[in-house]
């Protein structure tokens, strides 16, 4: 899908910068946007980078597009429009971060949460006010918040409204670093910058470990370090590592002397 309409999109060689791109309505997330995001994924999905998402004009997103979502019925509902594009984001082969900006509502929070990190600016109001729109955060939502804040907090959201300001988000780690705007977007490329000089292929299948349902472990881990023990970035960043290692002792040793 080129050129996108509803994104602004960044290449880069271990990274995706990739920008909601709505601005006259906040950055609500409608039909197109999903296939766009989707043409993403499958980019990533085909060639592994991280990805960073953003918002626009002090906005990550304020949620779904209420004119679409008003018209929607039950099959769109039981199409799970958003929730399979948040599916296919959270399980990107390499971390996704969500720099955010002002308001992460609805649609727009349930695609934050479906990121590996959330950054974001003191601005940051984030949560879902589905409810009081006669419906439920079906997008993830009604599962991954308590995961990420704990049940009570999760309720509290999801049962009463509850907005989150950047520095209760914080406080509950579902952000983990609070930035000035000016500053969000260096510090998701130094968030980048950290993943990148991991073994990539060791994150990425670290990623599909965490994910997996508690009945796969051990088995998953040994038979993921399995694979892992026999690459070639292994011996060679422990060999680096030995290496340093037996420098800095002999460099000790002659001072010593």
């Amino acid at each position: 899908m080129d050129p996108f309409e509803a994104l602004a999109v960044e290449d880069g060689p271990d990274r995706l910068l990739v920008r909601l791109n709505r601005p006259s309505v906040r950055n609500a997330i409608d039909r197109r946007m999903v296939e766009e995001l989707h043409a993403v994924c499958a980019g990533l999905e085909r060639d592994p980078r991280i990805l960073i998402l953003t918002g626009s004009d002090g906005v990550f997103a304020s949620g779904a597009d209420i004119k679409e979502l008003r018209e929607r019925r039950r099959d769109d509902a039981l199409a799970g429009i958003n929730s399979a594009l948040f599916t296919r984001i959270a399980r990107l082969p390499l971390p996704v971060i969500a720099a955010l900006d002002g308001y992460a509502l609805g649609g727009g929070a349930e695609l934050a949460y479906a990121a590996d990190f959330r950054i974001g600016t003191p601005s940051v109001k984030i949560g879902n006010p589905e409810t009081g729109l006669g419906i439920l955060a079906a997008a993830g939502a009604s599962w991954r918040l308590k995961e990420l804040v704990g049940e009570p907090l999760a309720k509290e959201i999801l049962l009463a409204g509850r907005i989150l300001t950047a520095e209760e988000a914080l406080a509950a780690r579902l952000l983990t670093e609070i930035h000035e705007p000016a500053a969000l977007l260096e510090a998701a490329h130094a968030l980048a910058d950290r993943i990148a000089r991991q073994d990539l292929l060791a994150v990425r299948i670290t990623k599909s470990v965490f994910a997996a349902p508690a009945e796969a472990h051990p088995l998953i881990d040994q038979l993921a370090q399995g694979i892992l023990f026999e690459s070639d970035a292994k011996f060679e960043r422990m060999q680096r590592f030995l290496d340093r290692r037996n420098s800095s002792a002999a460099a000790t040793e002659g001072n010593v002397r």
